[in-house]
């Protein structure tokens, strides 16, 4: 072949790669999120987990990016999802806690969620799984941005069943709690879920993340949030996981889990749509230690759910995605789950909300590898309306607050949980850098910082408020609110 012929021939291969490139960047990513419930930092193979396999999270962390120090808001169910979805501290919109059963409060219908993001933009978007953030009709995921919803309205522990009961011979709380429902977008589908139910929930929720896969890819974008019931006491797996891990029913779950993964990761090959698709999976807060072998592990780091220590908050963070993360990378950069949706937001090209406050960052660049440095100067630990520590990218500063401890005493068993011990903590700095585990207390050593981050502390106060000092805050926005019901 002639010289001039071998360029033309360039010419036109660099031509067509380049229309392949802008053809395929016109199409927006999909965006499928797996979030567990109670997962503790180190319950899988990618943070150290050994006492049981987790294939297809270890392929996830090969074939894309693992996260360090990536948190969830806070440590609790219900205000945990509602920044997940929000980008917004919890007690920005004023969503606390675990919501009840019955609950006259929500997210507030007019907040903006992922799903609303999704849908401006033309995608598909569904909730499959566990949502806790309102079961009136108001508050639905259906009302949220998601056209479809399949799961439990709450947590699966909210139902008469005594823990570590699986018969009604006594009732929890005097039998105040009402039987357990499961939705199929507005209309319930299931109205007592029983133990035998609870057994197929993993499985279901994997079938329909599969079905809306399949039923979509290729023919628009989606965004698909699957918040797991498990592993959320009561503990429950399928037959054909119990038994499996060799490390007690909490191995087999997490198992199943992975197994469901894994179902998506093929149904994302199967359609064509892997390349394009951005998989994060990661949990809402950290281990349920007073459950002991119903429990999981938060590894290094200190306590669990119910405290703003690393082991409530920080989970196990994993994202894949062929055509934009580096294969086999980690990040080491703080993050959190409120950054996920104005990530999102710029990657489908969706305005961000002009008329409130968003508190997340886009970490886009700490996604695809170009940048590995934190876009957040702090985080505020809050827990309910009560401001326990702030952090910046190396240290954490604890102000004085009660904690709940299980130190000293042996944990539950059996899906039985004992009391946990209280306890207090005064002024504390740590270095995580070089203290993950928040062990030596460096305020002596770093005056400077410890007033930096105690004037962070009063911001957030002004802005969100502070139950432990009294301070109202001054940009709060209500909750959802329905009247009572009539006798």
């Amino acid at each position: 072949m002639t010289r001039s012929l071998l360029a033309t021939a360039f010419t036109f291969s660099m031509v067509a790669s380049v229309a392949t490139a802008e053809a395929e960047s016109a199409q927006p990513p999909n965006v499928v999120i797996i979030f567990i419930d109670d997962m503790g930092y180190a319950d899988i193979g990618p943070f150290g987990c050994e006492a049981y396999e987790t294939p297809n999270l270890d392929r996830m962390a090969a074939e894309g990016k693992v996260f360090t120090d990536f948190h969830s808001a806070t440590a609790v169910c219900s205000a945990s999802r509602a920044a997940l979805l929000t980008g917004c501290y919890p007690e920005r919109v004023s969503v606390l806690g675990a919501l009840r059963p019955r609950s006259r409060t929500g997210l507030h219908p007019d907040e903006v969620t992922i799903a609303d993001a999704c849908k401006s933009r033309g995608y598909a978007t569904a909730c499959v799984g566990k949502w806790h953030l309102g079961d009136q009709p108001e508050f639905l995921p259906t009302r949220q941005g998601f056209d479809e919803y399949f799961g439990l309205p709450y947590s699966n522990d909210m139902w008469p069943y005594p823990y570590g009961e699986t018969t009604l011979k006594a009732k929890r709380g005097g039998g105040s709690l009402p039987p357990l429902p499961l939705y199929e977008n507005e209309e319930i589908v299931d109205a007592e879920v029983t133990p035998e139910d609870q057994a197929q929930l993993t499985t279901q929720y994997t079938e329909r993340a599969v079905d809306f896969i399949e039923r979509h890819a290729g023919e628009r974008p989606f965004f698909l949030y699957v918040p797991h019931s498990m592993v959320h006491v009561p503990l429950f797996v399928s037959e054909k996981f119990a038994g499996k891990s060799g490390a007690g029913l909490y191995g087999d779950v997490v198992m199943e889990l992975d197994w469901s993964v894994g179902e998506v990761i093929d149904a994302l090959e199967r359609t064509g749509v892997d390349e394009n698709t951005l998989m994060i999976f990661t949990s809402d807060n950290g281990p349920w230690l007073n459950f002991g072998d119903h429990a999981g592990s938060a590894g290094p780091l200190r306590e669990g759910k119910g405290t703003m220590f690393e082991g409530g908050y920080r989970g196990p963070c994993v994202m894949r995605w062929p055509a934009g993360i580096p294969a086999g990378t980690s990040c080491d950069a703080l993050a959190t789950t409120m950054d996920l949706f104005p990530t999102i937001c710029g990657m489908i090209g969706a305005d961000l909300p002009s008329d409130r406050e968003i508190d997340g960052k886009d970490i886009l660049p700490l996604i695809t590898g170009e940048s590995n440095e934190s876009p957040h100067d702090v985080l505020y630990c809050y827990y309910g309306r009560a401001l326990h520590a702030v952090r910046d990218p190396r240290f954490k500063l604890h102000l004085p607050h009660p904690y709940r401890t299980l130190e000293g005493k042996k944990p539950g068993s059996g899906g039985k949980p004992v009391a946990y011990n209280r306890a207090t903590i005064g002024v504390r700095l740590y270095d995580l850098q070089n203290d993950v585990g928040e062990t030596t207390d460096v305020a002596g050593e770093h005056p400077k910082v410890v007033r930096r981050l105690l004037g962070e502390a009063e911001a957030a106060r002004s802005a969100l408020g502070d139950r432990l000092t009294g301070v109202k805050g001054s940009e709060i926005r209500p909750p959802g609110r329905v009247p009572p019901a009539k006798e």
